[in-house]
C-alpha cells in the first residue's frame, strides 16, 4: 500500500531503505560530549514493526560539534586581573606577593599560542617561583546538587623570584592543546577553562590567579582586537612600577650569618596535584658561621728610586 505510506516485507527478501534526517541550526544543540559523571550523546535509531510480534530495532551514535567562533567581539577582548596575599610564618608578619597578568583575547583553538603578560613581586623572605597552566573544569548538576572535577593540562613556569625581587613576563607563551571546545547551552554539564597564572610559595598556600579561557572550532582570524589589545599591554606595562636600580651593597650584609641546622631549605619546589604536599626541595650546606674575607690593603704610592737605588761608585 504504497499509496498510504507503507508497504509490506517479503518473507526471504532482502530490503534496502534510505532515510535522511537534519538536524537544527547551529546554536540549538549542545556538542557531545563524555565524562566522569554524565555525558551527552546522539543516536540514530531505527525500528522494524513486526506486529503481532514485539518489534526490533538497533542504534547507532553520532557525534555532533556546534562551531563555535572564538573571532566573537566578546571573546576577541582582553583579560586581566591582579591579586596579592600576605604571607606568615608563625603568625609572623613574612611580607607579600603579588601578580598583575593580562591575555589579549579570551577564545583560542588548538595549537594557538597564549601570550601572557604578568608582573610578579615577592617581598617575603621566601623564594617564589612563577607558573602558569590551563586549567579544564568539569561541573555536573542533577537533583539540586553540583559536582565539579579540575584538570591541570599543560603548564609552563618561569624562574625563581628571590627575596626583595620582582620578574615580567612580556610575551610568554603556552600552547593549547587538544582540547574540546568549551560547552555551552546544556543546563546540567558545564565545561568550563582556565589560564591559571600562580606562584609557588614554600611552606604556603599558593597565590592563584585565573583568567577566562573559551576554547572555540573556529580559529582566530587574525583581525580584530589584536592591535588595540596590545597597546592596552603596552601600557599596563609602564603604568607597573620598574625592576630595582641596582643590586644591594656587599658591605649591607650581616658578618654573622648563622644558621639553626646543618642543612637549610633553599626552596621547596614540589607541584603535584592541588592537594599534595611533599617533603623535600632543594637544600644547601651551610657552615655555622660565615665571616667576610678581610679587606685588601690600601693603595700607597711608592717612590722608585726608593725601590731600585742607584748604584754607588767610590772613586780612589
Amino acid at each position: 500500500h504504497e499509496a498510504d505510506g507503507y508497504f509490506l516485507l517479503q518473507p526471504d527478501q532482502t530490503y534496502s531503505f534510505q532515510f535522511g534526517f537534519e538536524l537544527p541550526a547551529a546554536g540549538h544543540l549542545v556538542s557531545s560530549y563524555k565524562g566522569k559523571f554524565g555525558y551527552v550523546r546522539y543516536y540514530v535509531r531505527a525500528v522494524l514493526d513486526r506486529s503481532p510480534q514485539g518489534a526490533l530495532q538497533c542504534e547507532r551514535e553520532f557525534e555532533v560539534e556546534e562551531p563555535l567562533d572564538v573571532n566573537r567581539p566578546e571573546l576577541l577582548a582582553p583579560a586581566a586581573a591582579s591579586k596579592q596575599k600576605k604571607v606568615t610564618c608563625m603568625f609572623i608578619p613574612d611580607g607579600q606577593v603579588s601578580i598583575s597578568a593580562q591575555i589579549d583575547r579570551k577564545g583560542f583553538c588548538e595549537g594557538e599560542e597564549i601570550s601572557i603578560t604578568a608582573k610578579f613581586e615577592n617581598t617575603c623572605s621566601r623564594i617564589v617561583v612563577p607558573k602558569a597552566a590551563i586549567i579544564a573544569k568539569h561541573s555536573y548538576l542533577a537533583n539540586g546538587r553540583t559536582k565539579e572535577s579540575r584538570q591541570k593540562l599543560s603548564a609552563v613556569r618561569g624562574n625563581h623570584i628571590i627575596s626583595g625581587m620582582c620578574d615580567i613576563w612580556q610575551g610568554k607563551t603556552i600552547r593549547v592543546p587538544k582540547l574540546r571546545p568549551t560547552l555551552l547551552g546544556c543546563d546540567i554539564i558545564k565545561v568550563d577553562y582556565a589560564l591559571m597564572i600562580y606562584l609557588h610559595i614554600p611552606g604556603s598556600e599558593k597565590l592563584i590567579l585565573e583568567l577566562p579561557l573559551v576554547i572555540g572550532t573556529i580559529p582566530f582570524s587574525g583581525v580584530g582586537s589584536r592591535t588595540s589589545s596590545m597597546s592596552s599591554q603596552v601600557e599596563s606595562l609602564s603604568s607597573w612600577s620598574s625592576f630595582p636600580s641596582a643590586p644591594p651593597s656587599y658591605s649591607d650584609i650581616h658578618k654573622d650569618l648563622r644558621v639553626d641546622g646543618p642543612r637549610t631549605p633553599l626552596l621547596l619546589d614540589y607541584d603535584g596535584g592541588e592537594d599534595d604536599e611533599e617533603e623535600g626541595g632543594l637544600f644547601m650546606r651551610a657552615p655555622e658561621m660565615y665571616h667576610l674575607p678581610p679587606p685588601p690593603p690600601a693603595y700607597t704610592e711608592v717612590d722608585q728610586d726608593t725601590l731600585n737605588p742607584p748604584p754607588v761608585v767610590h772613586v780612589f
